[in-house]
């Protein structure tokens, strides 16, 4: 067989036989492992400390965030385990010495996480989860928790102001092909928390027991010899309340064939391309005339919340979204960070401890939240509490405020409620209920401030 020029010399990649993709191990910055090696030397890798996630400010225009993914997280850190043939790599690769592969072999998370409940929505300045233990357990995991929650909650913010947009009408998620494989089942789970009604991923529906959608493409189509033999094919085999596709060809010759292929109880119609405002009230109006006034109309076509909100006025029965909501809508990330807040001193005694860098500065110390509530429970003004331990722990909760942490590992065990599809079943009902809580202004699309302002309280 020929050899492509150039490539006659080039080694071939033989992926390592004892891979093992659900480990999370090296999900994992080097310098993790590499500031672990020096404490490990210079004998502070014991030292209490307390890490802190939060962002500094929201994506622009975006007036709250939607904390997602807090779930995924504890599920990882169960398999934050180093085997042999990771230990083997690292060595091999001297990436840190045997002293510190040594520590690794052994490693298990003992401390403690705190944090807000997942579908909670948060600000900037929210101490949104709080890591606690050693420096050598709980440095090691910063790549990991940022990389989980900085996804899911992007996406899950895109995906609540969609929901915001539809108001009663439900969104379904659409975007595997659009995303990595297994971000693509993250996304449909974060999703699901900011509102969806269900997902075309099945890894994802059978992982977190979330409904699952779907019926044809235009190849099944195109696939057949005319439209109206498809659409009989697909009735036969899903039955009459299936959703036919359309808009392969004509769209009112799809909508003619389609009511004569499954009757006035066909369950949906989908648009996916043209004009989905004139084309909806066409549609409506046509099955209307044929008798299916029961049939619903699906539309997809690259979706997003400001195209979902100037299709208020159609008659549309239920949006499908892809792209825009597996990419963050515009915002990809949300820019948190896994900061070091409080640590160990000589004196035996947590000292707070912050960055002081331009535009990148931290805030000290333990820190307690909550949300202040108006007389009808709505919400007026996000209060972080920070101080020396003593007086946090003598510090009373006022009367008006809901707490906002919540504890999710105890010395090392991990509270199994927010895991699982329970866990996501919680973490819905949570941003449902934090969601109809802010200011009504916090739902508009327009650009404009957080919805609340975060208020520091330092104790002396």
């Amino acid at each position: 067989m020929a050899t492509l020029p150039g490539l006659a010399d080039v080694p071939r990649l033989v992926p390592h036989p004892t891979y093992a993709p659900g480990r999370t191990s090296l999900l994992t910055d080097r310098y993790e492992l590499t500031m672990l090696q020096a404490a490990l030397a210079d004998g502070t890798a014991d030292r209490h400390c307390v890490f802190e996630v939060f962002t500094r400010r929201l994506p622009a225009g975006r007036r709250y965030g939607v904390l997602a993914g807090t779930g995924r997280v504890l599920e990882a850190l169960g398999a934050f385990r180093f085997e042999a043939d990771e230990l083997e790599w690292l060595g091999r690769e001297r990436v840190v010495d045997e002293r510190t592969l040594a520590f690794l072999a052994d490693y298990r998370f003992t401390g403690s996480i705190t944090g807000y409940a997942e579908g909670e929505t948060y600000f900037p300045q929210s101490p949104v989860l709080v890591v606690e233990g050693t420096f050598a357990e709980a440095v090691i995991l910063e790549t990991l928790v940022l990389s989980i929650l900085n996804y899911d909650s992007a996406v899950a913010a895109a995906a609540s102001r969609m929901t915001s947009a539809a108001v009663e009408r439900p969104c379904l998620e659409m975007g595997a092909r659009r995303a990595h494989e297994q971000a693509a089942v993250a996304a449909a789970r974060a999703a699901v928390i900011g509102g969806f009604a269900g997902s075309s991923d099945l890894e994802a529906g059978r992982r977190y027991g979330l409904p699952t959608i779907g019926t044809a493409a235009h190849a099944f189509t195109l696939l057949h010899d005319d439209e109206r033999s498809a659409f009989a094919s697909q009735v036969a085999s899903l039955g009459n309340d299936t959703t036919l596709l359309v808009d392969t060809y004509d769209v009112r010759e799809g909508v003619a064939n389609a009511v004569a292929a499954a009757g006035t109880g066909l369950g949906a119609v989908r648009l996916d391309s043209g004009d989905l405002m004139g084309l909806a009230v066409e549609v409506r109006r046509q099955l209307d005339d044929l008798g299916a006034t029961g049939t619903k109309i699906v539309v997809t076509s690259d979706l997003d919340e400001h195209a979902i909100a100037a299709l208020a006025s159609a008659p549309v029965d239920t949006y499908g979204v892809g792209t825009s909501l597996v990419t963050g809508s515009g915002a990809p990330t949300c820019g948190m960070v896994y900061k070091l807040v409080a640590r160990e001193g000589s004196g035996g005694l947590l000292e707070p401890v912050a960055k002081a860098s331009t535009l990148k500065t931290s805030s000290g110390g333990r820190k307690v939240a909550a949300r202040r509530l108006d007389g009808d429970g709505r919400a007026v003004e996000e209060l972080v509490v920070t101080g020396d331990d003593l007086a946090l722990r003598s510090w009373e909760m006022p009367d008006d405020a809901r707490p906002l942490h919540v504890p999710l590992v105890t010395d090392g065990a991990v509270d199994t409620r927010w895991t699982g599809p329970s866990g996501v079943q919680a973490a819905v009902r949570r941003h449902a209920e934090s969601r109809a809580e802010l200011p009504r202004g916090a739902r508009r699309l327009s650009a404009g401030d957080p919805a609340l302002d975060t208020v520091t309280l330092r104790l002396r």
